[in-house]
């Protein structure tokens, strides 16, 4: 997928200013499920689930403004009145906009693996984080994660689980593909080509 142009606006800014958390039934006009993606990246994720669950109202970060920009245009051209995007870095304003308890859902697909030793900690799933965004889940609310790295899924993983989330298949097991599933735009070239992607879909304990 070529990279698109960057387009004028900014999005999200109004949510990413605030200081505690906005009146989310007043936000998206309706109530129901609050959900949240860190790193939308192309889109393809976010569009596609918002298509397929209409009454799921959708929270999407991406840092990259290009990306966070052409997400929300595409959106707003197929109608898609249940999806928010942020151009913004979610580890610093997740904490601010979203209450303890108010996620049903949180999805992290393909993160940066920040291949160099001394980009560790940019990486976005740390022990700190990792506690916060349980917190942010009601309980028995899912965590659903994809990497294509191995040994970054294993890492994430395992900082999960310390973290408290249950995995219902057992400690380190990683979760078979399911048809089911919204596929992201990496996510697609995969399953054409064969290669591995390492899945986790965790829950907070009732």
């Amino acid at each position: 997928m070529a990279r698109p142009r960057l387009l004028p606006d900014p999005v999200g800014l109004h949510l990413a200013q605030l200081e505690t958390p906005p009146d989310w039934d007043a936000e998206f006009g309706f109530s129901g499920p609050l959900e949240l993606e860190i790193g939308s990246g192309a889109g393809g994720h976010a569009l596609e689930y918002c298509r397929r669950n209409p009454q799921v109202r959708f929270v999407a970060f991406e840092w990259r403004k290009k990306y966070a920009r052409d997400t929300l245009d595409r959106g707003s051209k197929m109608s898609l009145r249940n999806l928010r995007v942020l151009e913004a870095d979610a580890r610093f304003v997740v904490p601010r906009i979203f209450a303890s308890q108010s996620l049903d859902a949180i999805h992290l697909q393909f993160p940066d693996p920040w291949w160099k030793r001394a980009h560790f900690k940019r990486a976005v799933i740390q022990p700190e984080f990792a506690k916060l965004l349980l917190d942010k889940l009601k309980p028995g609310g899912l965590f659903d994660m994809r990497t294509d790295v191995q040994d970054r899924g294993v890492s994430m993983l395992d900082i999960l689980e310390d973290a408290g989330f249950a995995n219902p298949l057992g400690k380190g097991i990683f979760h078979p593909y399911d048809p089911e599933e919204v596929p992201s735009t990496r996510e697609r070239r995969y399953l054409t080509s064969g290669e591995p992607v390492y899945r986790a879909r965790l829950r907070k304990p009732a």
